[in-house]
């Protein structure tokens, strides 16, 4: 119609001089719209094709070397990486909250001297996959996971402190864990050992400290799970620790740490050498470690760090499923690296335990539950943490304060490596350990 014809042209007119790849032309009342040129793209006929065009249709290779390195490989060594440790035994039943165990052993490593008065002890309470060895030794002079945090003259200062870490229950680096052999069954745990809670693994190590007989820790010191150790240690024995040192903690943890740890779960359980959870006679389940272990490595480091170190570098042009972005070659080492190191298992049920952790949990409210921790209490935060985030540390020392603790000293630190910080920092995070752990408030 007219009305039509008009409104076209009145329509083409009005995007007159934009840049299209197409140009209208309206024409007038009399005349239909005259002609609509685009740009055509020629496509070859296929029945004409000879056969070096035809190469074109053939597609990638198809080949993914990475995938290689998840084929079934050597023999898992966590049970041979640990060397030098001591062992405690209790050689009575062990109640844990979701069950029983027939008796338990806990491997420990000490540095410095313990005093005639017994109250110069130290516990450091180690993170998911933290082993007793902190420090070296004459026994095992491999370098420990805190080695530059311990020594004469250091944070963790030797020459005034008997300091103690322990590779916690559920381990599998000396202590009793799902690896270790039943007595009653003589075959192993695997996954009919019993939940292990937060708790349970704090009672164990006071066991350890009955053993060495020490009435009252000078600190309980602990980063990340450990951190969350040192808050509920001082809860559950008010009266046995003299101060706190809780670093990238937390009084419970965040959905989205959960989430990340469930898929690391998930993916170790979907392994079908997993065989669930007997894999110690069979072959060991690396392809579930290694992935487990990339997703962790996400939540362990920092945005800002991996923009500074990786950016949008690559190691190859050419697009591939592979790893092509340097992050990428880096988040598949960590995997490498860890996969035949840790029990898949103990994975499981620390992973668990720490999911599970909630320090109000049988308390009215969460300030009710830190009314019981009185002593002095030094919380660190790093800023760039995603799996603890800093918010829950500010948490931790805003409750002690609202539950009437006046010795609380809190600190928030801008570093770049995230929740690896406590492993990483030096200077911040020694610095505040010693100045907690030497100041005489009481």
């Amino acid at each position: 119609t007219r009305q039509t014809r008009a409104a076209f042209a009145n329509f083409a007119h009005s995007i007159a001089g934009r840049s299209l790849s197409a140009h209208v032309i309206a024409g007038s009342s009399r005349n239909h719209q005259k002609a609509m040129e685009m740009t055509q793209v020629q496509i070859p006929s296929l029945d004409r094709l000879d056969g070096n065009d035809s190469t074109i249709f053939a597609g990638s290779s198809g080949q993914f070397p990475c995938l290689q390195k998840f084929a079934p490989g050597p023999e898992p060594h966590y049970e041979q990486l640990n060397s030098g440790y001591q062992l405690f035994h209790h050689d009575q039943v062990f109640k844990l909250r979701y069950g029983v165990l027939p008796k338990i052993q806990v491997a420990y490593e000490t540095w410095g001297t313990l005093n005639q008065q017994k109250n110069n002890a130290v516990l450091i309470q180690t993170g998911l996959s933290g082993s007793s060895h902190a420090k070296s030794s004459d026994e095992n002079a491999r370098p420990g996971w805190w080695e530059d945090f311990i020594g004469p003259g250091k944070p963790l200062d030797t020459d005034s402190f008997f300091i103690i870490c322990t590779n916690v229950l559920g381990g599998c680096y000396g202590t009793t864990g799902p690896s270790s052999i039943n007595p009653v069954t003589d075959a192993h745990y695997a996954t009919t050992f019993p939940i292990v809670t937060v708790p349970d693994m704090i009672r164990a190590q006071f066991l350890l400290l009955d053993h060495f007989g020490i009435d009252k820790l000078h600190a309980a010191v602990g980063s990340s799970m450990g951190g969350m150790q040192s808050l509920a240690s001082a809860a559950l024995y008010p009266d046995r620790v003299n101060k706190v040192i809780s670093i990238s903690g937390c009084v419970k943890p965040t959905p989205t740490a959960i989430a990340l740890r469930y898929l690391q779960r998930r993916v170790l359980m979907t392994d079908p050498n997993w065989n669930n959870g007997y894999y110690y006679d069979g072959t060991f389940p690396k392809r579930g470690m290694k992935l487990a272990r990339e997703i962790a490595t996400i939540g362990y480091r920092s945005g800002p760090e991996w923009e500074i170190r990786f950016g949008h570098k690559k190691r190859t042009e050419e697009p591939n499923f592979c790893p092509q972005f340097e992050i990428e070659e880096y988040i598949e080492h960590q995997g490498e690296k860890f996969a035949l190191n840790f029990d898949p298992n103990s994975l499981l049920y620390i992973s668990k335990a720490i999911d599970i952790f909630d320090l109000g949990e049988g308390h009215p409210s969460m300030v009710d539950s830190m009314k019981r921790i009185t002593c002095p209490t030094l919380v660190i935060g790093v800023k760039t943490d995603i799996l603890f985030p800093v918010k829950q540390q500010f948490e931790v020392a805003d409750l002690l304060n609202k539950a009437g603790n006046e010795k609380v000293t809190y600190y928030e630190l801008n570093s770049i490596y995230g929740h690896d910080t406590f492993l990483l920092d030096m200077n911040n995070v020694g610095a505040a350990i010693k100045g907690h752990l030497e100041s005489q408030m009481i």
